[in-house]
């Protein structure tokens, strides 16, 4: 069956929709072509890169009929680098495409058109919102450079400024590229597996203001040690934490497995809400706190706790929607698969002074029935699982154990609406849907669901 377009044409299409990446999507025939730069809405002139059987890729070569949200990115290397998609997009555009993508998942997936869909609660100033900054350091042409990776590719691209993170990375970004060169302090080389530093780490307590700086080394001892500490003490007077962690395997994987503080304190602490959080160097926490307190201010408007209920928070993490529900139920009772979250967890806990919560490690859908032959029944139970959804076994089991009500925060709405299909054929109610935008300027939405057991 011949396709309808060829390598190499040159022709015009309307673009329908934006791909995860912010590709934009238009369909000759039915046949989707992706366009790197193009924008729902907008007619475009396009040069055919690549077909294959089912899709193909075009490169943008004309913008015909722009779209109303089309504005100029204020990033001097958004063409170049993949941290963000879609500043090319209008917050407002933002906002409203990322509803409209949950819509769809909800129709074409979960088949529930009729769910009500909010719109999208956005942030006042969608700038400068990330507090951990994870910045790459290498060698190009002979000079040090950092910034952050190109689109799927390890190739660095070089940069001062990056107006999504804090002003405190800039610092870090920009005059420790000079201090590694005069140190003469190697980066670290994926290929080769040879340099020193690997990565700098920034993370910053929005609420506090404590700062933590950690470098990734190869190795434990370099000899400019004292001076890079002296230099980003410099650099940042009011850092609070300087800490190094260890990695000595050839690997693109950030972190090892030892940290040790060369600088001040061990952690730093942050809040969300009223909650205190300690946040090491490999602790989990939300990277925009500002959006992660309405998020979780959803779930507990879902959650409709008078004070009476027990809680089962599956994949609980650090325990941060744990503790924000503790405050309001009876008692709150936490499973996570990793150990270490759930000792972050359980010390999170008791700086807060919450006593009305249990964690547990282990897999949700093992420990929960192990919960529920103790006796130990959820009337609501609150689920946060990674980007692939739920587990399969872990959805049977709360089809078993028939919670009353399932709040459900999602950062896929098509994973999320997948699991939903499954949670309405074993007899619940989807009431409504409510996306909180965690990452503006990105592809990526967060979703928080409300399901009512059917009696």
């Amino acid at each position: 069956m011949s396709l309808p377009v060829q390598k190499n044409d040159r022709i015009t299409v309307h673009v329908e929709d934006l791909t995860h990446d912010g590709a934009g999507v238009a369909k000759i025939d039915g046949y989707p072509l992706f366009i790197a730069g193009a924008l729902p809405g907008e007619t475009v002139e396009v040069h055919v890169m690549k077909t294959l059987k089912s899709y193909g890729f075009a490169k943008l070569m004309e913008i015909i009929t722009p779209s109303e949200h089309r504005v100029a990115p204020p990033c001097h290397v958004f063409d170049e680098c993949g941290g963000c998609q879609v500043q090319h997009l209008s917050y407002e555009g933002q906002l409203k495409w990322k509803q409209q993508m949950v819509k769809n998942s909800m129709e074409r997936i979960a088949k529930l058109p009729h769910v009500p869909v909010h719109p999208v609660k956005g942030m006042d100033n969608p700038w400068r919102y990330r507090n951990k900054s994870q910045i790459p350091f290498g060698l190009q042409d002979g000079r040090v450079v950092a910034g952050f990776y190109q689109p799927r590719s390890h190739e660095i691209a070089n940069t001062d400024i990056c107006i999504i993170q804090t002003e405190e990375a800039d610092h870090i970004l920009r005059d420790m590229k000079i201090e590694l060169g005069r140190l003469g302090i190697t980066p670290y080389n994926e290929k080769t597996h040879q340099g020193m530093l690997r990565h700098v780490v920034i993370r910053k307590g929005r609420a506090t203001g404590e700062i933590m700086v950690v470098l990734i080394t190869k190795k434990k001892k370099f000899p400019q040690r004292d001076e890079t500490i002296e230099i980003i003490k410099k650099i940042l007077p009011e850092v609070t934490s300087i800490v190094q962690n260890v990695n000595t395997e050839k690997t693109n994987v950030i972190f090892g497995e030892e940290t040790f503080t060369l600088y001040g304190k061990d952690v730093i602490e942050d809040r969300i809400g009223d909650v205190r959080f300690e946040i090491s160097a490999r602790s989990f926490y939300q990277v925009n706190p500002e959006q992660t307190e309405v998020l979780y201010q959803q779930a507990l408007e879902y959650a409709q706790l008078t004070g009476t209920e027990t809680v089962i928070d599956a994949y609980c993490g650090i325990g941060s929607i744990s503790l924000f529900l503790a405050k309001q139920a009876k008692q709150v009772m936490g499973v996570e698969i990793v150990p270490q979250a759930i000792e972050d967890a359980k010390r999170n806990a008791e700086i807060n002074e919450i006593k009305n919560t249990y964690f547990e490690a282990g897999a949700a859908e093992v420990v929960i029935p192990k919960w529920y032959k103790d006796g130990i029944k959820a009337d609501v139970l609150v689920v946060d699982p990674p980007r692939k959804g739920c587990d399969e076994a872990l959805l049977q089991t709360i089809l078993k154990q028939k919670p009353k009500r399932i709040v459900y925060v999602s950062c896929n709405p098509a994973t999320l609406a997948r699991d939903l299909m499954i949670l309405e054929d074993g007899g619940y109610e989807t009431k409504e849907v409510q996306p909180v935008d965690m990452f503006p300027q990105t592809t990526h939405v967060e979703c928080v669901a409300w399901l009512e057991l059917n009696s």
